[in-house]
């Protein structure tokens, strides 16, 4: 099923025609919950992986015993969840009974669980060029795969991400039993199995990244809306509606958010980098609901267990992590930033 997001309230071109040199198209992944294959785009799901090329592991994390959560424990949790917030309740009955507080209470509590070796990094997205415009692949590759080490690591706090390019048609026998970890740091790097929808969007610059006179202009902008608002919101804000997609997406621009921009600069070349992928545990909120698609406006459940929310990805208290690669070589090192 396509996802569609809704046109922008407004035109923003028209009423600073200066934005327009500054659009560029991102490519909204729409995961939603499902059963994806090694053949599928995805995100959490299984990777098209030859079956002679060892798995990679995390060197910091090494066994015998961490401590964590069990993944068979947070997906159980998950799926108790979803199924109390589905059920009805009378007045005042309380979400879960006896049995299940005790497996939802077991998921969240760390304790030492043993490891064998260094921990598998765990599958977080598979991008086939067919389904993502514009995915800046190394010549003759068409599949980018990103995994991460499912714990915190310094200084950031942070996953540890791994990109692995490569050509689809050369692996002619995959792997179809891939390591798992028997535990993580984090329960919110344990993406949830989800299928793809990608579209394509325009998005301008976050209000962070426009010049400072631009930005003062559409920020006097907003407020006259706010003061004519009888409620003093406006219906239509730069940042929210009209700048930045949120969500899981491919290209477009940074969502810079709680910190200003800063230069980046590929670590090998010295060149500049552009973003390449953003996951993001929510595809849209409460100030962000403009960007909700269209066939998912008759929702009307819980927003955690809901469509918004399918990946169950959870980045340090509700932010998104961005990837980026250098624009000389998607095969340089890449970077990492946390919005």
């Amino acid at each position: 099923m396509t996802r569609t997001t809704p046109p922008r309230p407004l035109d923003v071109t028209a009423l600073y025609p200066e934005l327009a040199p500054l659009a560029r198209t991102a490519v909204r992944l729409h995961p939603r919950a499902g059963s994806p294959s090694a053949a599928d785009s995805s995100l959490g799901g299984p990777l098209l992986w030859p079956a002679d090329e060892p798995w990679p592991g995390c060197p910091e994390h090494t066994g015998p015993w961490h401590s964590g959560v069990s993944p068979e424990d947070v997906r159980l949790r998950r799926r108790v969840l979803a199924a109390a917030w589905a059920r009805p309740r009378a007045n005042g009955e309380e979400l879960l009974s006896e049995e299940e507080r005790v497996i939802v209470d077991r998921a969240t509590r760390k304790t030492r669980i043993p490891q064998d070796g260094p921990v598998p990094l765990v599958p977080v997205a598979q991008l086939y060029a067919r389904d993502v415009p514009g995915l800046p692949c190394p010549e003759g590759a068409d599949l980018l795969q990103v995994l991460w080490c499912p714990f915190d690591h310094a200084p950031d706090h942070l996953p540890h991400t791994h990109l692995r390019w490569r050509t689809a048609a050369d692996v002619v026998t995959p792997l179809t039993d891939a390591p798992r970890p028997s535990v993580i740091g984090e329960a919110g790097y344990l993406p949830e199995p989800c299928v793809l929808h990608p579209e394509s969007v325009t998005e301008y610059p976050a209000p962070h990244e426009l010049p400072e006179e631009l930005a003062e202009r559409i920020s006097a902008w907003e407020e006259e809306n706010e003061e004519e608002a009888e409620d003093g919101e406006a219906d239509v804000y730069y940042q929210y509606d009209l700048s930045v997609a949120p969500g899981n997406k491919a290209g477009g621009h940074a969502p810079w958010s709680f910190s200003d921009p800063f230069p980046m600069s590929c670590p090998e070349c010295g060149a500049g980098v552009r973003p390449l992928l953003t996951l993001d545990g929510a595809e849209w909120d409460g100030g962000s609901g403009s960007w909700r698609p269209l066939e998912d406006a008759g929702y009307t459940g819980h927003h955690v267990d809901g469509p918004a929310c399918a990946t169950h990805l959870s980045i340090g208290r509700g932010y998104c992590l961005q990837l980026y690669v250098c624009e000389r070589s998607c095969e340089h090192p890449h970077l990492r930033n946390m919005q």
